[in-house]
């Protein structure tokens, strides 16, 4: 049976990287040059989110829990092995945009279970809030809402859509165009990286499921994937919300305002592992690989997207690195990269972001 890594932080079996086709000196290489570039943000991310670095007053106030970030930190697997580790790899830290692509694992479960039985149907069609009932959001689908095309209009837990518009990544806490009044597109017209959208996904599939997010995930992936205990989701103090009679908390796909997943290298490994074998762990289907499948689509809109998973369609994200790339990205910098082809799986903590290609030109420099 394909190897698995069992239950416990320090039960992973380790491997060489000569043993797995890989040159010694270039995974060295790779390891130097994430650790020598440390994320350019403070140790202290409430200062950091305080000051203003995605929003401006009043949209930055933070509404959820911050966790001061470690240093850089990350863990390479080859066939589920590790093959490297540094830093502190089982500290548990933000990961900000990350969770969306956890959110993005909640729509699979639910698409899988028969409970959104087709991803281009009007969300309205199973979520009667009022969030979908106006004419500009009315015919917004789940899969707009993954693809970030759904230019869903409203407010969400104290934060107008208005700050997800205008957004660029490659501006990002610099953009002074950010949060500025623009005419909204038709659904499905225009791609925009959004959070305050992403929220409102998470809530819809919080309708649809009966309770709260981190409950199905630890269920149906967590656990069985040997998950520690040390993750957490959150949203935010005012997110709370009637599911089943009892009150859930909605939970967020970032950090801007607090919030979102906080969990360590090691299992972002794990769930990268079980991505990278199609949804397969210890011979069990948790997820299926048709939707992981689609998770890995471009976007019409954009081919560096997916299903809230990052593409290196084109080598665009990481010219020195394979096409077939997914990814989980997150401010920070935080990093899931995942090879299906090679069974290997790169997580990167609190690295300079425009750095994440050296590691990566480094890393496959050495692969046979």
């Amino acid at each position: 049976m394909t190897y698995c890594p069992p239950r416990g932080d320090d039960a992973w079996d380790r491997v060489a990287p000569q043993d797995v086709g890989f040159d010694p000196g270039a995974v060295a290489a790779a390891v130097a040059h994430a650790e020598a570039h440390d994320s350019p943000w403070v140790y202290n991310l409430q200062q950091h989110l305080n000051a203003g670095h995605f929003e401006p007053p009043p949209w930055n106030e933070i509404i959820g829990p911050t966790r001061g970030r470690g240093g850089p930190s990350g863990v390479i697997l080859a066939g589920g092995r590790i093959m490297v580790e540094w830093g502190t790899p089982r500290r548990p830290d933000m990961t900000f945009s990350v969770a969306k692509s956890f959110i993005s694992l909640c729509v699979g479960l639910a698409h899988d279970d028969g409970l959104i039985p087709d991803l281009d149907a009007p969300v309205r069609d199973l979520v009667q809030d009022g969030g979908f009932d106006s004419a500009q959001n009315a015919p917004i689908t789940w899969r707009m809402l993954l693809q970030l095309t759904s230019e869903w209009e409203g407010e969400l837990w104290g934060k107008p859509d208005m700050v997800d518009r205008n957004r660029d990544l490659a501006t990002e806490g610099k953009n002074r165009e950010k949060g500025a009044a623009r005419p909204l597109q038709p659904a499905g017209t225009l791609w925009e990286y959004n959070d305050v959208r992403v929220n409102r996904l998470a809530l819809a599939v919080l309708r649809v499921i009966g309770r709260g997010l981190p409950a199905l995930l630890r269920e149906r992936i967590m656990a069985p994937i040997g998950a520690s205990k040390t993750w957490e989701w959150h949203g935010y103090k005012n997110s709370w919300v009637n599911a089943g009679g009892k009150l859930v908390q909605s939970v967020s796909g970032g950090g801007h305002w607090g919030g979102g997943m906080f969990i360590s290298a090691y299992d972002l490994a794990r769930v990268g592992l079980l991505e990278a074998r199609g949804g397969v762990w210890e011979g069990r289907q948790l997820i299926s690989s048709a939707y992981l499948d689609q998770a890995a689509t471009p976007c019409a809109l954009n081919p560096s997207y997916g299903l809230m998973h990052w593409l290196n369609t084109n080598r665009v994200q990481y010219p020195d690195a394979p096409g077939h790339l997914v990814m989980m990205h997150g401010a920070g910098a935080n990093r899931v990269i995942i090879d299906r082809e090679r069974d290997l799986v790169v997580v990167l903590r609190w690295i300079d972001g425009q750095m994440t290609n050296g590691v990566l030109k480094r890393l496959y420099s050495g692969a046979a």
